[in-house]
């Protein structure tokens, strides 16, 4: 398989991915049940080079709920009824969820609320106190 590059840095290398086509769900009629047009695309994380260790930390972060059992990136497409199609839209995915880790956060910068949004915000409580209280009025 061709290997995927990301930038002239980080690629994953064509061995460290696994191709794996199934049946796929939705539309489609009866196709859907000859035909393997979904595609599974597996990659090795550790196999991806050329990724920093807060990068490789940023792409553990987001894909941790898309791992199997050992440890490896699944990726889904069944965009298409194609399956080469849905080949490249998950080599696509795969691209862009790297290109993404690549980018570091700006960090939060720790600002206070204003004179008038605390104004606003005490008011309202206010609002609500009084609703409440005028609420309770007619039960006794």
């Amino acid at each position: 398989m061709d290997p995927i590059v990301v930038t002239d840095q980080v690629r994953v290398p064509g061995d460290a991915l696994s191709f794996k086509a199934v049946r796929s769900g939705g539309p489609g009629g009866q196709n859907v049940n000859k035909v393997s047009s979904k595609v599974e695309l597996r990659v090795d994380l550790e196999a991806i080079q050329g990724l920093d260790p807060a990068s490789r930390d940023r792409l553990g972060h987001a894909i941790r709920n898309q791992l199997d059992a050992e440890g490896r990136w699944i990726v889904v497409s069944d965009r298409t009824r194609d399956q080469p199609l849905n080949l490249e839209d998950a080599r696509e995915k795969i691209r862009l969820a790297l290109l993404r880790c690549l980018v570091a956060p700006r960090p939060r910068v720790p600002t206070r609320p204003t004179r008038a949004s605390q104004a606003r915000r005490v008011e309202a409580k206010k609002r609500t106190g009084t609703r409440k209280r005028e609420r309770s009025g007619g039960w006794e």
